[in-house]
């Protein structure tokens, strides 16, 4: 089992930057196989936004501009999702989830990430 808090959504203008953080915990910490964020918006479908191995492989959707960057501090257990150059059509809930075998998946609540413009 995986317990994920994330943190770090905020209300910034447009043009910012903000860090979110997801930490994880739990018996299965160790057995993540790769971790990925989505987001998902008001009246939108939940959307991917980027995916980390347990090796640090990454890889975003296309669909989200860059630069957005995923990496992961490994001694602490948590990932993190820089995002720069923020526009209003960022905003949404970002929810993080971790993937251990076979597969299983944890996620969070998602912190709420506003852009105005």
């Amino acid at each position: 089992q995986v317990q994920l808090v994330e943190s770090g959504g905020a209300l910034v203008q447009a043009g910012g930057s903000l860090r979110l953080s997801c930490a994880a915990s739990g018996r299965d910490i160790g057995r993540i196989d790769y971790w990925r964020w989505y987001r998902q918006a008001p009246g939108n479908q939940r959307e991917l936004v980027a995916r980390i191995t347990k090796g640090g492989d990454t890889n975003y959707a296309d669909s989200v501009s860059r630069p957005f960057s995923l990496s992961k501090d490994d001694s602490k257990n948590t990932l993190f999702l820089q995002m720069t150059s923020l526009t209003p059509s960022a905003t949404a809930v970002y929810p993080c989830y971790a993937i251990t075998p076979p597969p299983f998946s944890s996620s969070g609540q998602g912190p709420q990430v506003t852009v105005s413009s």
